[in-house]
């Protein structure tokens, strides 16, 4: 029974850390509006952009990796009843693996493929392990 809640922590993770991501990258161009003329929903027209992208035009695009394994880390280690820190790396595996992907499929600096892999993905998921924990219960102060 154990294994089966696993697969399913996992996949929920999964669909929540991903809807998270996407709902930040879709509100990433209202916040810092990409270069005029910039087209930045296809591959071919980010790269054409490449040039004008400035620091500030990754920032959300890390964020949505990041919190998106946050939270997906956080919902699986809260679902999964014996494994929390598998469910929990699980998922940050699985995201890494789709940031590896993205990485090769969508140009971005060679800099900022290297804080987003190192820095985005399995740290964020230990930390949504860490913030789903049991808390421990505060010794009872003597007055």
């Amino acid at each position: 029974m154990s294994s089966l809640r696993l697969i399913l922590a996992v996949v929920l993770g999964l669909i929540v850390g991903s809807t998270i991501n996407m709902a930040l990258i879709a509100a990433s161009g209202h916040v810092i509006p990409p270069p005029t003329g910039a087209d930045m929903t296809t591959a071919e027209g980010i790269r054409a952009a490449l040039p004008q992208l400035e620091p500030r035009h990754f920032l959300f695009p890390f964020l949505a990796h990041a919190i998106g394994t946050l939270v997906g880390a956080f919902t699986a280690a809260k679902i999964a009843s014996r494994y929390k820190p598998t469910a929990a790396l699980i998922v940050g595996i699985l995201f890494f693996v789709g940031g590896v992907l993205a990485a090769l499929m969508i140009p971005a600096p060679t800099w900022f493929i290297a804080v987003d892999l190192i820095g985005a993905y399995l740290p964020f998921a230990w930390l949504g392990y860490l913030m789903a924990r049991p808390r421990a219960q505060a010794p009872e102060r003597v007055a």
